[in-house]
């Protein structure tokens, strides 16, 4: 069984997009899908940050293919264009999207400011579509692939103080089940990750950069924050072949808060 795992996981051959891929989850997703054999086009607005990372995954691999940066804002279809291109221009083909790139901001509806609600939808909800549909005439040449939105357990539940975002990943959730349904007979599969409460940067600024990992969390009844892994591990499991018959589907990695 470990053999047949390993082998449906196996994305030698694969050419993998993530976004938001400088640091926290989007930098794991891709260290994650590079040791299963990817190669892999790390994006973000911070350029830097994403070829650091880049550094860190050809220097792991021995393979100096093994990752590119480049800098892209998500909300512009331009910037899609452009990275999609330089994936199928440097490896003739284009497999996996991990739509990952996203705002977090929190305010009570009353007091929730019209041009941020505005900016999320356009950066959480936007964003992934323009990804889907620059993505797909490369997916359809190379005979199939797999998205992955990156939602939220905000995404599955009304959460107070979350209008803007939950709104933004709720329309995920939904773009996600219509697109999916759009492009299934291409062998294409989307199917989207609703992480809960993850050890990642955007959750050290609220936390004070304390060890989120060395204490334990009561409400949730794992009893503990998820880490970049946990999620990752679900990521490839949805760009591998290992996943082929599913798609148009959520999948919770929160510990157990939405079984409350």
């Amino acid at each position: 069984m470990t053999d047949v795992l390993a082998r449906s996981t196996d994305l030698t051959g694969r050419v993998a997009l993530i976004t938001g891929a400088a640091r926290g989850q989007g930098a794991q997703h891709a260290r994650t899908l590079a040791a299963a054999g990817a190669s892999v086009i790390l994006t973000d607005l911070d350029e830097k940050g994403a070829e650091a990372v880049c550094a860190e995954i050809r220097a792991a691999s021995g393979r100096p293919d093994a990752a590119l940066a480049a800098r892209h804002d998500v909300a512009s279809a331009a910037d899609w264009e452009r990275v999609v291109a330089l994936a199928t221009d440097r490896h003739g083909r284009l497999d996996v999207l991990v739509n990952n790139a996203a705002l977090w901001r929190t305010a009570p509806v009353g007091e929730q400011d019209e041009e941020e609600f505005r900016t999320l939808l356009s950066v959480n909800l936007v964003g992934p579509f323009l990804g889907i549909r620059a993505v797909l005439p490369a997916m359809r040449a190379a005979g199939g692939g797999s998205i992955v939105n990156i939602s939220s357990t905000a995404g599955l539940k009304g959460i107070p103080g979350h209008s803007a975002y939950g709104a933004s990943k709720f329309g995920l959730r939904g773009l996600t089940k219509s697109a999916a349904l759009d492009v299934a007979a291409d062998g294409i599969r989307v199917n989207s990750v609703h992480p809960g409460v993850i050890d990642t940067p955007m959750i050290g600024a609220v936390t004070g950069g304390e060890d989120a990992t060395a204490r334990e969390w009561p409400h949730v009844p794992a009893r503990r924050i998820g880490t970049v892994d946990d999620v990752a591990g679900l990521v490839l499991f949805l760009a591998s072949d290992a996943s082929a018959y599913v798609t148009g589907a959520e999948f919770a990695v929160d510990g157990g808060l939405g079984a409350q």
